[in-house]
């Protein structure tokens, strides 16, 4: 009898590939490095980083807690523009989920006058600055008495342009069988919806709610020119505001930044499986 022996051939790497994962290392260590040098610096006393300057080195002995000891005590209003942050965040994302993916979801399955006149509007929508849309959409603010006020931030950009786009692409790649099957068995249009295509859309949601909250995490500009009052700044006014000459806000601003990175990481984390699968499926017509 003939023995047959099966030999596993070693994958050779080449030079290409070793060259492409050493740039790769590389890259990462550069993108990696500021965040490094950030965490380090908020351990260290303000004192400290002024007159010795920034060491790359962890020295335990000059490591401390009292930065955020201190932006969660009563001598700072970080802890109101973090809470103001995750709270016009989280109701942005889930106001902005509900209208996209229902125009979005108008715009690829029913057929009426003047469709593709608002499908336009929405692709020229997306290619307006934000500078040219801030002055009429701040006197409409005025002019409602939202100034100042969470609604304010949030309502202008609820009708997010890519996210309508986003969500009229992934409905058309869904079959239509379904909505055949629902209206034969006497759903409703609603329940069309919200019963069959939204579950069906579950990762579009994924991937939509990761971009939306980034950006609205994100945003400085339209909540600098809405929000008037101190308390009700978010992150990145309130850690912006803390930037002088003098760098009496680094106490504030090190730490500040820390903590403000981990919201949108968490997110991605638990949510990459719905991001990734979302982006992919909406360019698969089936």
């Amino acid at each position: 009898m003939k023995t047959a022996y099966v030999l596993k051939k070693k994958k050779r790497v080449s030079p290409g590939q070793i060259i492409a994962l050493a740039g790769f290392v590389i890259l990462g260590f550069i993108l990696v490095f500021p965040l490094y040098y950030l965490v380090l610096a908020s351990f260290r006393q303000t004192q400290l980083l002024f007159r010795e300057g920034m060491a790359l080195g962890i020295n335990l002995e000059q490591m401390t807690l009292e930065n955020y000891a201190y932006i969660f005590s009563g001598a700072s209003k970080y802890a109101y523009w973090y809470f103001n942050s995750i709270a016009i965040t989280s109701l942005y994302a889930l106001s902005a989920l509900i209208v996209c993916s229902v125009v979005g979801y108008g715009l690829a399955v029913y057929d009426f006058k003047g469709r593709n006149l608002i499908f336009g509007l929405v692709l020229f929508v997306m290619m307006i600055p934000l500078e040219i849309l801030m002055l009429p959409l701040y006197q409409i603010i005025i002019k409602l008495k939202l100034v100042n006020t969470y609604t304010g931030v949030i309502l202008p950009y609820v009708a997010f342009p890519l996210g309508i786009f986003f969500f009229r692409q992934y409905a058309i790649s869904l079959p239509r069988d379904y909505l055949d099957a629902g209206r034969i068995d006497g759903c409703t249009e609603y329940g069309l919806f919200f019963r069959i295509m939204a579950p069906l859309m579950l990762p579009a949601y994924g991937a939509m709610a990761i971009l939306l909250a980034r950006k609205e995490w994100n945003n400085f500009v339209w909540p600098l020119v809405v929000l008037r009052t101190s308390d009700k700044y978010t992150l990145p006014i309130g850690l912006a505001s803390q930037i002088d000459p003098y760098g009496t806000g680094f106490q504030v601003l090190l730490p500040g930044a820390v903590l403000a990175i981990l919201p949108p990481v968490l997110v991605f984390i638990f949510g990459q499986k719905y991001f990734i699968s979302g982006l992919t499926v909406g360019g698969i017509k089936g």
